[in-house]
């Protein structure tokens, strides 16, 4: 609304009714402009870089137009490291965010169901408790939960990244109560007049409504574990099992004659993933986060 007041507060019609851009509308536009192309730019220099020859990377690394394209370095980057191409490391990224994503998001619906309509005893404590964790720093949990996996035998697995997920997270939990606290209740008493027990009225009721809160919790789990970089490193140490995070990290060359066009290729299409969905699914996001409170 303060977007559109402000367009039509910055413009002027002339003596044939058509308007005409203010001095402030124009220096607002040009800022607005300036400002993208900063924003973008290092963007663009990366796929830019990505079709540059190996020697011209850096030789002309504020160009974004390449002297001599080239796709050599999407073939080589492809071919990976270790006799291990990203082919692989692309798998096993889509496996642990595609679980991942399935498990945590199903698990924070079941618990924020339970806070948001049952009664039971010491609700008041554990949801405290749950609400704690996100204040709990990452890297304090990061030395008790090692040894627990250790000791259970699943370091270089992918259980260390996909078991603790079936438990929840507490943002998507707090994200679906407050999306459930908008549902009138109304609809749960109805159920339960025609006989639909407490997980029936979850399954059929709830998860129903819920969708774009699932749908904006499934696409941030998935932005967030495709982009984790210190899970995997912590945890998996065998080139078969790398994500593409860790395997980008490892395609340098710590001799110096690390090959940054390939690099910067793989990355290009690290992000491919990532822009589709947030593409596709765009009007979720913000569907999502302004029906449950969370909208600032």
């Amino acid at each position: 609304m303060a977007t559109l007041t402000r367009s039509r507060s910055s413009v002027t019609p002339n003596r044939f009714g058509i308007e005409r851009p203010t001095r402030s509308s124009l220096i607002y536009h040009i800022f607005v402009g300036l400002f993208s192309v900063l924003m973008i730019y290092p963007l663009l220099w990366l796929i830019a870089s990505s079709f540059k020859p190996r020697d011209e990377v850096f030789r002309r690394a504020t160009a974004l137009i390449p002297e001599n394209p080239t796709l050599a370095n999407y073939v080589d980057g492809w071919a990976g490291f270790g006799g291990v191409t990203f082919t692989t490391f692309f798998l096993n990224s889509f496996i642990i965010s595609g679980l991942g994503t399935i498990a945590v998001v199903a698990s924070s619906a079941l618990v924020a169901y339970g806070f948001a309509r049952l009664r039971f005893v010491g609700k008041g404590f554990w949801f405290t408790c749950m609400l704690l964790t996100m204040m709990l720093p990452t890297q304090v949990q990061i030395i008790p939960q090692y040894i627990v996996f250790s000791k259970l035998d699943w370091i270089n697995t992918f259980l260390p990244l996909l078991v603790p997920r079936l438990f929840g997270q507490a943002f998507f939990i707090f994200l679906m109560i407050q999306f459930i606290r908008g549902i009138p209740r109304e609809l749960d008493e109805a159920a339960e007049i025609d006989g639909a027990s407490k997980f029936g009225i979850f399954w059929r009721i709830m998860v129903p409504l819920l969708v774009p809160a699932l749908i904006t919790s499934a696409i941030f789990s998935f932005y967030w574990t495709w982009d984790d970089f210190f899970g995997p490193l912590l945890y998996l140490s065998k080139p078969q099992l790398y994500t593409v995070s860790l395997a980008l990290k490892n395609f340098a060359d710590a001799s110096g004659s690390t090959n940054w066009g390939a690099i910067f290729a793989m990355s290009v299409l690290s992000l491919v993933p990532v822009f589709a969905l947030f593409i596709f699914f765009q009007r979720y996001i913000v569907e999502g986060i302004s029906t449950s409170g969370l909208k600032g």
